[in-house]
């Protein structure tokens, strides 16, 4: 995959987009507004109320001859049904799955190095990335489970950046997975002029500067980290970070607790009421090395949190589907975009803050007691251990996942995280 500039890129317009209620409606809008092409990908689509409505969306637009290619992950996507993918498939949808794997004894195994990213591109002037899948508990109507998240719509030059990536990572190695039917001369012939149209640079559409930041397991395995830690150190008055799973790494941290220490606002915003209880443990493990240090600490704990934004001082911002933790820093596909726009940053502070000032518990640096010893032993044995964890990434397997193009008649590989068996109250349990 070619390298991307690590320059900013001036002249756009970012909007930021909280929670299903207002993402959900502005993707299917501009979907059903495209007139050439729509890429999209996601690690996890779901066969439930919002899965439905994407899949007419998709399904609509490939009918009117726009150009519409997706990729889903295999692990987080999978069980989607025959009828499902049949239909988008027949109607021209290049649906492929990332990795499919198999499932042995019902159980999926391909958990490691998933393809993470929730990017959309529509006719190379509108963009979407952020952390949100396309399942319903990104939706109030869940119930208690469901999550609290953020993505943001971007116009501008940018978008050419977002575009260009996805279509190398969905249609880059789609050779090596089956041919489509007899459908793709068609297909070609009814797309070649309408996409030939449709690679104009974007236009100037605002005062934001941006960076597009990805992470891999061959080019920019730290991009996404080294972005946060950058920023870190130039932090001088405020911190705000909101990460559904926090478990960073050595270098990370001793960024956080030194911003902390020389006067730094420092605020995380870590999960109250988690969707897997592992995840509160571990950030927990953390706190004393934190606390000390003089950062703040907030558990949301009105539903899940599933966000992965930040932001530094008054300027600088991002948001994307990177965690803070092994998974996402380490193992996963990921993307983030950066931004550097005074008023994108006030607003996703005053929502910050909202969450904060109404919907957290602020931890107490604990009070003095016999089992000071042995916390503060644990702490420090936990902080010096992420030393070591991107090594221990690379002992993990690191195949080369293969992209398969979907058929007539199949269905997203079947297993334990099955898709199409999602319903309220149905816990996935994979990290997304």
């Amino acid at each position: 995959m070619p390298q991307r500039s690590s320059r900013w890129v001036p002249g756009n317009h970012f909007e930021l987009l909280e929670n299903g209620e207002e993402f959900f409606p502005r993707v299917f809008s501009e979907i059903a507004s495209a007139r050439h092409e729509v890429m999209l990908e996601t690690f996890i689509l779901w066969e439930d109320k919002i899965g439905q409505a994407l899949h007419a969306a998709m399904l609509a637009a490939a009918r009117r001859g726009v150009q519409v290619h997706a990729l889903v992950d295999g692990f987080g996507s999978a069980g989607l049904s025959q009828d499902f993918v049949g239909s988008l498939v027949e109607a021209g949808v290049q649906l492929r799955i990332f990795d499919p794997g198999r499932s042995i004894m019902g159980q999926r195994l391909n958990l490691l190095r998933r393809m993470h990213r929730k990017i959309v591109v529509v006719d190379n002037e509108v963009g979407f990335i952020g952390g949100i899948n396309y399942s319903a508990d990104h939706v109030a109507d869940f119930g208690p489970e469901a999550k609290q998240d953020y993505a943001v719509q971007v116009r501008g030059p940018i978008v050419a950046q977002l575009r260009q990536f996805t279509r190398d990572a969905v249609l880059g190695r789609a050779s090596r997975g089956r041919p489509h039917p007899a459908n793709a001369a068609a297909a070609a012939t009814r797309h070649g002029a309408a996409f030939a149209d449709n690679t104009a640079q974007p236009l100037h559409a605002g005062p934001a500067d941006a960076i597009f930041v990805t992470r891999d397991n061959h080019h920019h395995t730290n991009d996404i980290e080294r972005h946060y830690r950058v920023a870190l150190r130039a932090a001088r008055h405020r911190v705000v970070i909101a990460n559904a799973y926090f478990f960073p790494g050595y270098r990370f941290i001793r960024e956080i607790r030194r911003a902390a220490r020389r006067g730094v606002d420092v605020r995380l915003i870590l999960q109250g009421q988690p969707d897997m209880a592992i995840v509160r443990t571990a950030a927990s493990m953390l706190y004393d090395h934190l606390l000390r240090a003089g950062v703040r600490i907030y558990e949301y704990c009105d539903r899940p949190l599933h966000g992965k934004v930040a932001l530094v001082d008054d300027e600088w911002a991002t948001v994307g589907s990177s965690n803070l933790d092994p998974l996402s820093l380490s193992l996963n596909l990921e993307a983030n975009v950066v931004i550097r726009d005074r008023a994108f940053n006030t607003h996703l502070m005053s929502r910050l803050s909202h969450l904060m000032d109404n919907s957290c518990k602020q931890v107490d640096v604990p009070a003095p007691s016999r089992w000071d010893g042995l916390r503060l032993l644990r702490s420090y044995a936990m902080f010096h251990l992420m030393r070591w964890f991107p090594a221990w990434a690379g002992w993990l397997p690191r195949h080369d996942p293969v992209i398969q193009l979907a058929q007539p008649g199949d269905g997203a590989p079947q297993g334990s995280h099955g898709a199409g068996a999602a319903t309220k109250g149905n816990n996935t349990g994979a990290i997304a």
